[in-house]
Order: structure tokens, then sequence, then C-alpha cells
């Protein structure tokens, strides 16, 4: 073999491990994920392609309004386990209450202009959220099971998968998430 045609060889491997590696270190970090379902009407669309950080909560507090996606009990169609994207509502340490289409924090009624509709379904009477959780909801509130439902309940922060903060489809949706 030709001593070019070889140095040729290395330098692709070379740049092939070293994509690799990139790729595996960003993945620890970086997770892309599809939106499948409606609740988070009108924020986010069903096939919207976004990319979470998994690490979110490691290195800081949850913040209200972060979007997230986390572990459930629940299970889809063919049996594995399903995760679900919703807004976070509140903070470890709050109170929430919801009554007659309003919701408030803290006894203060919390301004959500990313709603769907201005009506929020259901009761929650004074719940204190304990340190180690968070109450979520969907933007599409109708359209939502969340917190106000028991079978999704309080999120743990530890069950959190992560916190959606990039659009990348669709293009004309391309860009940072609030």
């Amino acid at each position: 073999m030709d001593k070019k045609y070889i140095n040729e060889l290395k330098e692709w491997a070379k740049d092939i491990v070293i994509a690799i590696i990139v790729a595996v270190i960003i993945l620890q970090f970086i997770k892309p994920t599809f939106v499948k379902e409606t609740s988070m009407l009108p924020t986010l669309q069903e096939y919207n392609f976004l990319f979470l950080n998994k690490q979110s909560y490691f290195f800081g507090e949850p913040e209200r309004g972060d979007i997230i996606v986390f572990h459930t009990d629940l299970k889809t169609q063919n049996g594995d386990e399903k995760m679900l994207i919703k807004r976070v509502i509140g903070l470890p340490g709050e109170v929430i209450h919801i009554e007659d289409g309003k919701v408030m924090i803290n006894g203060e009624v919390l301004e959500e202009p990313y709603i769907m509709e201005p009506y929020t379904s259901g009761y929650v009477d004074n719940m204190k959220i304990p340190d180690d959780s968070m109450f979520v909801m969907g933007d599409n509130r109708q359209n939502s099971i969340d917190s106000r439902d028991a079978s999704v309940g309080l999120v743990k922060i530890k069950d959190v998968y992560g916190k959606a903060v990039f659009r990348l489809y669709p293009f004309n949706k391309i860009g940072l998430l609030n």
C-alpha cells in the first residue's frame, strides 16, 4: 500500500473517533425528542422537534414556566413507560389552589398568557408542594393529563428527564423556548 493512502486512512479514522466521542459527550447533556400529543398547544404542536437539556436541575433549580419532559407510571399502548411534556406551574414549597377556572400560587392569581383557553378546569384545594416536587400542567388545559389528575400527580424533580430548551422543527418556529 501507498504511504500516502495509509496516512489518509489514519486521518479519516482519527476524525471519525473524535466525532463519535464528541457526539457521546453532547448526548450526555442534550437529548432530541418529538412532541407526540396536543396537551401543550398553542406553545408546542404535535411533531415539533425539540432539544432537551438533561442536566438542567443537576446544576440549577426549576423555575415557573419551564417546559419539562418527565417519567410517569403511565403506559403507552405497547406497554412502554409514557413520558409527558408539561409546563412547571407550582414550585417546591408553594401552595397551589385551582378554583373557578383560576390558578393561584400562594394566594395570588397566576397570569398565564401561554394557555390555549383562559380557563383551567379542575379543583385543587390549597395543596402545599413538597420540597422535592413540582406541580405541572399542559398549556391546553382542557386536553391535558397533568398534576390535576391522580394518575400523574406531583412530579418529583428526580423524575425530570430534561428541560425543553430549543425547537428545531417546524423551521418557521426555530429557536429557544422560554
